[in-house]
């Protein structure tokens, strides 16, 4: 019997039920053949660095891949030889003051150089984008110097403070979120007597929380990673280090001692990995929308 007789003899209002055809496991992996690689080409150092930290000193030097035995106590004896606290808690404090402060900054910037017309507003923005593209070795002493006369340096405030200024990435992306805001919404707002402070608050933001989250992890990430900047302003002050510079110090003071160096490496790992997975959603649909239009 065909498909077209077994729907004719369903009751009347019955709707057919569609035709599923089964799949098998080796088709699903066919069709996704190069996104399981690269899957697996991501996972793996991961997986590798996790049974490292299992391992002992004298196992991370073979050829093993598995720990045997498995030796936890390397997360115990981080734990309690080193000020994991005081280096979380540094690096912390510039991850999130730095966010808020970025936030704070470049949020206005961006609105002003998408919604408002004001006078070499592209020429203003080849600015932001040149300053983007600078490194910062360029400016490293001349820096330098001005926060070491302010008596600043030996402290993370070097790198917190200027994102009170605004951020020249994050004023770019968020300048291309603002753009795919429809302008409607602003005019009505002008025309009920809204001043550009409330459309900014009221309209704007709540409409562009994808790209302010995308940026916000942005900034996020490249502070709690950040290492250049930690080993230029903090590195005589071991009570303001960061994880990412007490890392490097930590491995080079336990030399080939691999299983510890890679513990601690983990635990470095980890606020980073729930950050993005909470936050994963909104970060991947503010990129998609900040190139929507330019």
């Amino acid at each position: 019997m065909t498909i077209t007789d077994t729907r004719t003899l369903l009751a009347p209002g019955t709707a057919p039920r569609p035709v599923r055809r089964g799949r098998s496991f080796f088709g699903w992996v066919a069709e996704h053949t190069v996104l399981c690689v690269l899957a697996v080409l991501f996972i793996a150092p991961i997986v590798f660095v996790a049974l490292t930290s299992l391992m002992s000193s004298d196992q991370t030097l073979t050829g093993d891949l598995l720990p045997d035995p498995w030796q936890w106590s390397n997360y115990r004896e981080v734990v309690v030889s080193t000020p994991l606290l005081r280096w979380f808690g540094n690096s912390a404090l510039y991850a999130v003051c730095a966010t808020v402060f970025m936030a704070l900054s470049s949020v206005p910037a961006a609105y002003v150089l998408a919604k408002i017309k004001i006078p070499h507003a592209n020429t203003i923005f080849l600015i932001i984008i040149v300053a983007m593209l600078l490194p910062p070795q360029v400016t490293a002493v001349p820096v330098y110097i001005m926060w070491s006369k302010l008596h600043l340096t030996g402290t993370l405030l070097p790198l917190i403070l200027p994102n009170l200024l605004g951020d020249a990435f994050s004023i770019f992306l968020l300048r291309q979120f603002f753009l795919t805001v429809p302008t409607e919404y602003l005019d009505a707002a002008r025309m009920d007597g809204a001043s550009e402070f409330r459309i900014l608050t009221r309209v704007v933001i709540p409409m562009a929380k994808p790209g302010i989250a995308a940026a916000a992890i942005f900034m996020f990430f490249g502070s709690w990673n950040d290492y250049y900047g930690p080993l230029l302003y903090a590195s005589e002050n071991p009570s303001w280090w960061p994880v990412s510079y007490a890392l490097a110090t930590f491995r080079g003071s336990h030399g080939t001692d691999w299983g510890t160096t890679m513990t601690l490496t983990m635990l470095v790992l980890v606020p980073v990995v729930v950050v993005f997975f909470f936050a994963q959603r909104t970060f991947v649909e503010g990129i998609t929308l900040s190139g929507v239009k330019g």
